[in-house]
């Protein structure tokens, strides 16, 4: 176990490696120009060329690239992950600020999508057939083609605009001291943001969660437990749930990098000041510090979920042989 974790771990920290150097050179080679967009082309044209040259120092654009992440990826391991250029400040304090707004509500969002997707799904497959196990599977197809930003806006038209219950954005209200926000307040900004990621989440799990219990229910062992005269109820409960767990887990795990990506598209929608909108915010902006430590630190959340799904299966089904052993 020891020895193929160590492998796992060493190929997950390759695979974030090499995802910041994607994220880089696709920054290098964006159309996207940090002096005219964050300066503007009318206020370059008034500039010396010895200002121009500053500005270009700072932003790193007469730099050679490779170097660059180089140093970057250097400073990065050690623990330093630089200075935000559109923030001005030590790229940590930007993340921590912003990930504390975040990391409540994509917990909260990866739970209840792995709760509700399971049970719906274990729901449908044994009500097959029936109008409950269409209207359950039509749903999940119907979200699952749905995109964040659209379902986020109909949410946000819905329950803030027409119905008033929730603020339209923020995750404070406007005008109120950080000291004087109460954990309510926070709550309450939080809860369409959290809706619209749970949703996101649920439909694979519903789907898969299914096909799964529909495999199940049709095997031969359920076939003998009918013959020995079990009821509907205890096949679910003793033979169905128990072996729909597995894979399950693994959906649950898998489902992060949902809740991630679409916390980016959700949180631009509601104007929640969290990790998804300033890693939109620098890509615009082509701050590649900021970007690059967004970027690792989101497949870290999205890798690490992989990983730990991998570890819970092996451990819940030992019969499951370990990659490497043996051979």
């Amino acid at each position: 176990m020891i020895k193929y974790m160590l492998k796992s771990g060493i190929r997950m920290i390759l695979l974030i490696i090499a995802i910041s150097i994607a994220a880089f050179f696709i920054m290098e080679i964006s159309p996207i120009d940090p002096l005219q967009t964050n300066i503007g082309q009318t206020a370059l044209g008034i500039m010396s060329q010895e200002q121009i040259e500053k500005l270009q120092n700072y932003w790193g654009t007469n730099e050679n690239a490779v170097k660059r992440y180089i140093e970057w990826i250097t400073d990065f391991i050690s623990g330093d992950m630089g200075i935000s250029l559109l923030y001005r400040q030590p790229v940590y304090h930007v993340i921590t600020q912003r990930l504390t707004n975040s990391i409540w509500i994509l917990c909260i969002a990866w739970l209840l999508s792995g709760i509700f997707g399971v049970a719906l799904g274990i729901i449908s497959a044994t009500k097959e057939g029936s109008i409950l196990d269409k209207v359950i599977k039509g749903i999940a197809i119907l979200f699952s083609s749905t995109p964040v930003f659209w379902f986020a806006l109909i949410v946000l038209m819905i329950f803030s605009v027409w119905l008033k219950w929730f603020p339209i954005g923020f995750s404070i209200p406007i005008g109120v001291m950080t000291e004087d926000v109460t954990l309510l307040n926070k709550i309450h900004h939080g809860i369409l943001p959290t809706f619209v990621l749970s949703i996101v989440g649920m439909p694979n799990i519903i789907l898969h969660t299914r096909e799964k219990m529909n495999d199940i229910l049709k095997s031969d062992y359920i076939l003998f437990a009918k013959a020995l005269g079990k009821t509907k109820k205890q096949i679910i409960l003793q033979h169905g749930i128990r072996n729909v767990l597995l894979p399950a887990i693994t959906l649950q795990f898998a489902s992060i990098s949902e809740i991630v990506s679409g916390s980016i598209l959700a949180e631009q929608v509601f104007s929640y000041p969290g990790l998804g909108q300033i890693a939109v915010t620098a890509g615009l902006g082509g701050d590649m510090p900021l970007l690059l430590a967004v970027v690792v630190i989101c497949s870290c959340f999205v890798c690490g979920g992989n990983f730990l799904a991998d570890m819970i299966y092996h451990i819940i089904d030992p019969r499951i042989q370990l990659k490497g052993k043996n051979t």
